[in-house]
């Protein structure tokens, strides 16, 4: 059979298009087996010791999930390069599969930064019923859109479906690339009332007693989180839109892969934290001038305490000695922030344990 040059160049550009998702998944699913290892120690120190809570469960499903996706991505594309599995049919029920588990990922970890922003806000609950509703019509419009995306695949990749590909043909295009705006759309929201807050209070640059106070971590962390998940979204965007010659069909596990690293660190970030001044606090009693930015009382056993080093606790016990007032170090927050900080502070009790 003869094939005309252009017919040629268009099969080179399509099976070298699918070869990049074979290397890709597995660099990502390399990414996150390191992740996990390195930072098992500490999963084991500060987070199984904690009472079973929102924060504990949030942590250990945003990251055995990660696992698990990545571990189905892998299996996924690898199998499918087998030849004789695919089949038009079973392309086209696999592509909105592997964007729902995705999604699934995605929403579970808003929904967690949701409840960070509404410990922000003094537990307000005009603001947590104001981003449950925006967050629900971000899943319909997914979900509409996908739909929309899985109807006009079966022509999209109609010519291409017969050709001898390693896997389902990486072709995108239509508006595919609006699939992760309404996502985009939320997680900006979630993050401008981020950045409200810190500019209102400035405690992301504030240290209290030679420590973070949880609410500049909380603020901090929470800007950090939306600024990365925003621009792999964003990277999505393009990915999906078909413009392979800016950037090529990666697969979604790069993105599967950096949401639950990001996420998983924000957390374990914000528990180590609040471990760190508990001790603090045990081995410097009778501070009463504290105030209303002392973390909350967590309850936190004694193989997390031991994970603190005596010898720099004897540092800020001395640091503290020599100052002749604690005031002087203190940061100026407005009235605002001093009568929220206790509801925060009760918020974090039942989500960190």
């Amino acid at each position: 059979m003869h094939y005309s040059a252009e017919e040629i160049a268009r099969f080179t550009q399509l099976y070298s298009g699918n070869i990049i998702p074979l290397r890709v998944v597995l660099a990502s699913f390399t990414w996150v087996l390191y992740d996990y290892f390195n930072t098992l120690e500490e999963e084991v120190r500060y987070i199984w010791p904690q009472k079973r809570s929102l924060g504990k469960l949030s942590y250990l499903f945003i990251r055995y999930y990660t696992i698990l996706l990545l571990l189905f991505d892998v299996v996924q594309i690898h199998s499918f390069a087998i030849p004789g599995v695919t089949s038009n049919a079973v392309c086209i029920a696999m592509d909105p599969t592997v964007r729902i588990v995705g999604a699934i990922s995605l929403w579970s970890i808003e929904i967690i930064m949701q409840v960070r922003v509404y410990a922000l806000y003094g537990c307000s609950r005009r603001i947590a019923i104001f981003n449950a509703v925006v967050f629900a019509l971000s899943i319909i419009a997914f979900l509409v859109l996908l739909v929309h995306n899985t109807m006009a695949r079966a022509q999209m990749i109609a010519s291409a479906i017969k050709l001898p590909l390693p896997g389902c043909p990486a072709i995108n295009g239509g508006i595919a690339w609006a699939l992760w705006l309404p996502a985009t759309g939320f997680e900006l929201l979630l993050f401008a009332f981020a950045v409200y807050k810190s500019i209102r209070s400035l405690t992301y640059k504030a240290k209290l007693q030679e420590k973070w106070t949880l609410l500049g971590v909380l603020i901090g962390d929470n800007i950090l989180y939306f600024v990365g998940i925003t621009s792999v979204l964003l990277f999505n965007t393009v990915m999906a839109s078909g413009a392979s010659k800016i950037i090529p069909w990666f697969s979604y596990g790069p993105f599967h892969a950096a949401m639950g690293i990001m996420t998983t660190h924000m957390l374990m970030h914000l528990r180590k934290v609040s471990v760190k001044n508990e001790f603090f606090s045990e081995i410097l009693p009778g501070d009463e001038e504290n105030g209303p930015l002392e973390s909350p009382n967590f309850a936190v056993p004694s193989t997390a305490e031991v994970s603190v080093s005596r010898t720099l606790a004897r540092e800020s016990s001395q640091n503290i000695a020599g100052t002749s007032s604690s005031a002087d170090r203190r940061v100026d927050l407005d009235r605002d922030l001093e009568s929220q900080v206790p509801k925060i502070g009760r918020t974090l009790r039942r989500t960190s344990g």
